[in-house]
């Protein structure tokens, strides 16, 4: 949680308050190329095992990015995998993200 400093002026008097605002981050989802079922994977790269296949059209929230194989996808080549969820990746090569490079912090492995 963030804590502002708010200062106004009252005539003579200065008065210092002190606000709580929580600190957020919007969600901003990607979507996956159009006409693929995209594989998830449980690490980053394509011997990690599937551990689900999202649907054509999906969209997903990026929560931080790693680098793993080297895909070829309809968006480039790439070894940048986008962690999607706990445990779960995907190769950005199939992410529309708008940037050949990182977009998001790096995973903690």
């Amino acid at each position: 949680m963030a804590v502002d400093n708010v200062e106004e002026a009252t005539g003579d008097e200065q008065t210092t308050t002190m606000t709580a605002a929580a600190t957020t981050t919007a969600v901003h989802y990607y979507p996956v190329a159009p006409g693929y079922r995209l594989n998830v994977r449980s690490g980053p790269g394509t011997s990690y095992p599937i551990v689900r296949v999202l649907a054509e059209g999906a969209q997903v929230a990026i929560l931080c990015q790693t680098p793993g194989t080297t895909v070829t996808g309809p968006y480039g080549t790439t070894n940048i995998w986008d962690c999607i969820y706990s445990g779960e990746y995907v190769s950005d090569a199939y992410v529309k993200t708008g940037s050949d490079g990182y977009i998001r912090p790096r995973c903690a492995l």
